[in-house]
């Protein structure tokens, strides 16, 4: 038996899949784990490399949502030994921030005896991401198209379609999401505002039909990847050309840095593409090739048994 109580796995995601801005996310299968159990002292313990520099006391992000969560429900500050591992890369645009409020909820919800339920967990987790798209696929896996309105979250759960792989490119640096956030600006004219209803309308429409043939138009945008360009070198003529190298739409994944491509080919000619294109431009990165998860939050708990 586990010396913890609880044992939470939470994908990581990739948000926005271009036009779908703050409200459609996929599930990845990279995974951070959090073990987590009542203790007589606060300790953080760390099992990976890439996860240094992070608090390990009771700054830690993850304790800091456990403990928000007993507050919400009205019981005492708790002390509390996590064991955390990861293989969601930090500030690269694959949710690692949201995986860790969501893994902090669930298994500080367990262990408070569960005072709250699936939705209420949903709710506060957007609340602490300020948007829901990310959030809801790390939850519930797969595709998830999502809405945040006067602190109500409202969502639709979909499979990804038949056939498609994912291309997960990962520079060699990071770019903080204020960073990112700060570069996009206060206002659009009327006709971008058109441009992202229409495409975002029409990426939801070609995810939940499956029709895949619009997926690279629908998943420009004027929104936010344009205004992100500067910050990643390489993004335009990857966003412009991967067509004519077997992606089947190409997006910014989250805030960036980390490109995210779909394809229905074996996807051997698109990774060698991008990974091109960006040492071209002087980045290195990693590029591999990733399933999509459609599972989704697990939880284990040993606190019966």
């Amino acid at each position: 038996m586990d010396k913890y109580d609880v044992i939470v796995r939470v994908p990581a995601s990739t948000a926005n899949l271009g036009s779908g801005f703050d409200c459609i996310g996929m599930a990845l299968q990279l995974y951070t784990t959090i073990k987590m159990r009542k203790a007589s002292i606060t300790s953080i313990h760390i099992r990976v490399n890439n996860l240094g520099g992070i608090p390990v006391d009771r700054e830690n992000l993850i304790y800091k949502v456990a403990n928000l969560l007993f507050e919400r429900a009205g019981l005492p500050s708790p002390n509390l030994e996590i064991e955390i591992e990861s293989d969601i890369p930090l500030t690269r645009g694959l949710g690692s921030s949201a995986a860790a409020i969501i893994g902090g909820l669930v298994a500080g919800n367990t262990l408070a005896g569960e005072p709250f339920n699936n939705e209420e967990i949903y709710q506060l987790a957007t609340e602490l991401e300020g948007h829901p798209d990310n959030v809801d696929a790390f939850l519930l896996g797969g595709i998830v198209i999502a809405t945040f309105v006067q602190s109500q979250v409202s969502y639709i759960r979909i499979l990804p379609p038949s056939g498609i792989k994912i291309v997960v490119a990962v520079p060699n640096f990071e770019i903080l999401t204020k960073v990112a956030r700060d570069v996009l600006p206060s206002f659009y004219s009327r006709e971008d505002t058109i441009h992202a209803i229409s495409q975002s309308a029409l990426l939801a429409g070609a995810l939940v039909s499956g029709n895949t043939s619009v997926l690279y138009k629908a998943m420009r945008d004027r929104i936010h990847q344009p205004y992100r360009m500067s910050l990643v070198p390489g993004l335009d003529e990857l966003l412009t050309h991967s067509i004519n190298y077997g992606a089947s739409g190409i997006a910014l994944s989250g805030a960036g840095p980390s490109i995210i491509a779909l394809t229905d080919q074996d996807g051997e000619q698109l990774m060698k593409y991008i990974k091109d294109v960006l040492l071209k431009h002087g980045v290195s990165t990693s590029v591999t090739m990733i399933d999509p998860d459609i599972v989704g939050v697990t939880i284990q708990s040993f606190m019966n048994g």
